[in-house]
């Protein structure tokens, strides 16, 4: 692996060697403003500017997204209804496109069935391995593949014999990995009854606490209808009344003249509430999903996912069970160790695999870690590891903020790797905020000056001293550095955690201080996320914002994520005497040609679809008659058309003053998202801004603890330091402030610090420092305190 970290190999080309150059004329996508840029093939680029400014728009959004359009098309017309449509993006001329490979920090799915081994088929090599090698031998590689069930059967074959078509009934089977209790999960559920009804009680005092089940409607008159005593503690039920309460088949029944069905309260609940994504469950629903389900080990196959048959096939006493388990990193060791010519060649490729996962900082890692769990930067690097190795040059790989989630130790490894692609004649793009990637650009494209509709046009395009000298935002603060708290507060006690022992953590006990800002920082896979994660108790008093995904169609925006819109409807309703739903898009208020979306979207089938504004509402979504009404001299189209910050000055004064809607306003400017539109769909946000529209929405929670997941992600370099005055204003108010992050300039800003270590995986799971900055600094005992006296020049 390269281990260079800065300076570009050659010459940037220039303008007039066309062939040499990305051109992009009159790019318009979202906010930009006909952006016209020449970008350098062959040599890594990084695209600056504070978040909303159009840097994604740019790069995802117009250069990736027509270089995958282009390849679809190269496709027949029937390969292509089967594959996504995708529009061209809204620019005058792109030339010098090569093929785009997007690496990006999509989660890589909540599918129970993946994990890192399926995800980047290093399952499938070892099954291969397991199939040849294993002793007893039991069958094909679906032998040893928890995906695949067991199933015997039989059928007819037609075949041809003494020039007569003849059938056969013949038996079958297939012989598959599947732990057949569990179903290949690996896990079983079981729901916790003292979290459906409270047995003291009887169904016409409210004794079900399932999230809708109340007795007033509808319910009340089902289960009178299906014989039950409303009146009758449930803790006085025979076995056969609680048995039907529960578990009962649905059964016909007749309330009111009106043909129903009753079904027992957990067969329906698993219906309507447990099958579905718990992230699309509304925030009640959701959490009594979390109270209500249990989640332990599969007995029989102790958390495998494998049949017995599987697990009892093994190499030199290991079975691919246990080598699944294995740290990926001693994974690698024992494939090294095996020796046998005829799977030479699939060993050798499985090693370089492994190696590639210890080389992009990934070997704390096992194959068996479902992959729903990996944060963001992780789902990153494991998708990298199918291009390291790749014999491809030429290719375009476009990356969104790679260093999300690496400690400051780990950002010079992900350079060199960025550096290793371009080394191998690629054009590498990658929007980046950290300081220390920006540092290995051959070419930088800032773009801003502010964001969304502020933002969306190039201040600079040159090197990376050029951008120091700029001016730009981001030139004045690249050489930022926060300097150390000369005061900490004082704890107003402490949450003790003991004998913390989830994932990797060795019987950890340490008392996080509560009434100050503690941040928990330690290299990849230390254990950061499992010790506050896995040990903070959740409940009440406790808010966490997590890095999971806002859920959202293009009909989602800021005002109804936040709940923002509830008052202002109401506010609307009340100043014109009508109903509040006439002032929803997605309700009564909605045109009735476009039904609310603002767009005709027509269907051409294997093409993209196209999206024209509605001529009857003209894209402002509603009724006619219903912008006829006003509050404050403004209809509902225009206020959702208003930044937050225009937003705030309406809702604050005047007629149309409204503190419910001026509340949840100042929440969002006060993490940043004063220049968002009301209306602007969620679909278009970028990272950094859905992660801070949710800490706004979380901040609305009464909660003494907040629990917050590297917030600086997507922040630009100037946005940290309001982010920073943020946490201080939760602390000042009363709150506990928890944070897991790596920014230097969040730990030089803690109270008090954990740090993790020493390594990753194995290699970590203990505290290796508690104190406050300053004592992290003048120690310097580990790799966060060597890294942050460096950053504060210390």
């Amino acid at each position: 692996m390269t281990t260079a970290t800065t300076g570009p190999q050659a010459p940037v080309p220039h303008a007039a060697d066309s062939h040499d150059l990305i051109r992009v004329r009159g790019a318009r996508e979202n906010n930009l403003k006909d952006v016209s840029v020449d970008i350098p093939k062959r040599r890594l680029t990084v695209f600056t500017g504070v978040s909303g400014s159009g840097k994604s728009s740019l790069v995802f959004g117009t250069i990736a997204a027509e270089s995958q359009r282009m390849i679809n098309e190269t496709y027949s017309a029937f390969l292509q209804g089967f594959m996504p449509t995708l529009a061209r993006p809204d620019v005058d001329l792109l030339e010098g496109l090569t093929t785009a490979i997007i690496v990006n920090q999509e989660r890589m799915g909540a599918n129970p069935r993946s994990t890192v081994g399926t995800a980047t088929d290093v399952n499938a090599m070892l099954r291969i391995v397991f199939s040849r090698l294993g002793r007893p031998h039991i069958g094909s590689p679906q032998a040893f593949s928890f995906n695949v069930a067991s199933i015997s059967g039989a059928g007819a074959v037609t075949m041809e014999r003494g020039g007569k078509t003849v059938k056969e009934r013949r038996s079958f089977t297939i012989t598959g990995g599947m732990c057949p209790d569990c179903e290949g999960m690996g896990t079983v559920s079981d729901i916790d009854l003292t979290e459906l009804y409270d047995d003291s009680k009887s169904l016409g005092q409210g004794a079900l606490t399932v999230p809708g089940y109340s007795m007033d409607g509808w319910f009340g008159r089902i289960f009178s209808g299906a014989g039950f005593d409303m009146d009758k503690p449930i803790r006085d039920y025979s076995a056969e009344e609680l048995q039907d309460l529960l578990y009962k088949e649905p059964t016909k029944i007749k309330v009111e003249g009106i043909n129903l069905t009753f079904e027992g309260v957990i067969p329906k609940i698993r219906k309507s509430m447990l099958s579905k994504d718990v992230e699309a469950l509304q925030p009640h629903i959701r959490a009594f999903v979390e109270r209500a389900m249990t989640f332990t080990a599969c007995p029989a196959c102790g958390g495998t996912r494998l049949s017995e048959a599987a697990r009892s096939s093994t190499i030199g006493g290991v079975s691919i069970a246990d080598a699944c388990a294995m740290q990926i990193s001693d994974l690698a060791g024992w494939v090294r160790s095996l020796h046998e010519p005829t799977v030479a060649p699939l060993l050798a490729a499985l090693v370089d695999t492994l190696d590639s996962f210890v080389e992009i900082g990934l070997g704390y890692l096992s194959l068996d870690r479902p992959a729903g769990t990996l944060s963001g930067g992780e789902s990153q690097r494991v998708k990298m590891i199918r291009h390291l190795g790749s014999s491809l040059t030429d290719t375009t790989y476009v990356f969104d903020e790679p260093t999300i989630g690496l400690h400051p130790h780990d950002i010079a490894r992900m350079n060199g790797l960025l550096l290793q692609l371009r080394d191998k004649g690629n054009t590498v793009l990658v929007v980046e905020h950290k300081p220390e990637a920006i540092a290995i650009a051959d070419h930088v494209v800032d773009l801003g000056p502010g964001a969304g509709t502020a933002g969306g046009t190039v201040c600079f395009e040159g090197t990376v001293e050029g951008l120091r000298a700029s001016g730009t935002l981001t030139g004045r603060h690249l050489d930022d550095r926060a300097a150390l708290k000369q005061t900490v507060r004082t704890p107003t006690g402490t949450l003790p955690i003991r004998g913390a022992t989830r994932h990797n953590l060795r019987d950890v006990d340490v008392d996080v201080p509560l009434g100050v800002l503690c941040v928990v920082t330690g290299v990849a896979g230390s254990g950061k996320s499992s010790l506050v994660h896995g040990s903070i108790p959740r409940g009440a008093g406790v808010v966490s914002v997590g890095q999971g995904a806002i859920k959202g169609s293009r009909r989602s925006n800021p005002a109804t994520y936040t709940g923002l819109l509830d008052p202002i409807r109401k506010a609307f309703a009340k100043a014109n005497g009508v109903k509040p739903a006439l002032f929803s898009a997605n309700s009564e208020g909605a045109c009735p040609t476009c039904n609310g979306a603002g767009v005709i979207f027509t269907d051409l089938a294997m093409m993209a679809g196209v999206a024209s504004t509605c001529e009857l509402c003209g894209g402002k979504r509603f009724e006619a008659s219903v912008l006829d009404h006003h509050l404050g001299g403004r209809d509902i189209s225009e206020v959702l058309a208003m930044s937050v910050a225009e937003a705030r000055e309406f809702f604050g004064t005047g007629e149309a003053r409204t503190p419910a809607a001026r509340a949840v306003l100042d929440r969002l400017d006060d993490v940043g998202l004063g220049y968002l539109s009301l209306g602007q769909p969620l679909t278009t946000l970028s990272g950094g801004e859905r992660q801070r529209l949710k800490l706004a929405t979380h901040m609305a929670e009464q909660g003494g603890v907040y629990v917050l997941d590297e917030p600086t992600t997507g922040l630009h370099l100037a946005d940290v330091e309001h982010l920073l005055g943020l946490l201080d204003r939760l602390v000042d108010s009363g709150r506990s402030v928890i944070v897991i992050e790596h920014h230097q300039a969040v730990m030089a800003h803690a109270d008090w610090i954990i740090d993790l270590g020493p390594g990753a995986g194995q290699d970590g799971g203990r505290v290796v420092f508690q104190g406050t900055p300053a004592d992290l600094v003048a120690a310097r005992s580990t790799l966060t305190g060597e890294h942050l006296a460096a950053y504060v020049g210390g």
